[in-house]
């Protein structure tokens, strides 16, 4: 019995977006290192370049490498807030990405980065930043993007 290609197209979109979804279902541990340095950036955003640093070395075989595909699982922007210490003490999802689990999956892998830098002239901030996730699991920030095809 064949089946109709309408069908299998189907299945075949389903088990992708199945196996997509598991990507997101536990966030990788970060990078064991030693406490980060403090930043002295001396606004927000100027942290927030050493914040998506921090994050990109913490998840090293997480980071996208090149040019990202046209069509993304998910786009989502986060705020991000940290205290003097670099402790994170909130990470809200402002706009939340269209892939199943990647808000929980993002915000466990901030969470698990902490402390980050410590804003030394800023003290207690706050910072938004896009994150651009692959239906792979790997990501980049768009601080430090390498574009989209």
């Amino acid at each position: 019995m064949k089946t109709p290609l309408g069908l299998a197209t189907l299945f075949a979109l389903l088990t992708a977006a199945s196996a997509a979804q598991a990507q997101f279902a536990s966030a990788p541990a970060p990078a064991t290192r030693a406490a980060p340095a403090p930043s002295n950036a001396a606004s927000a955003d100027e942290y927030k370049k050493a914040a998506a640093r921090h994050l990109y070395d913490a998840y090293g075989a997480s980071i996208y490498r090149g040019k990202l595909p046209p069509l993304l699982y998910g786009v989502a922007i986060v705020e991000v807030q940290v205290d003097a210490a670099g402790q994170v003490t909130g990470a809200s999802i402002l706009r939340p990405p269209a892939g199943p689990g990647v808000a929980p999956w993002i915000q466990q892998l901030i969470r698990a980065a902490s402390p980050f830098p410590a804003p030394a002239r800023l003290g207690a901030t706050r910072f938004t930043e896009i994150w651009l996730v692959d239906r792979s699991g790997k990501f980049q920030l768009d601080t430090l993007t390498e574009g989209q095809r």
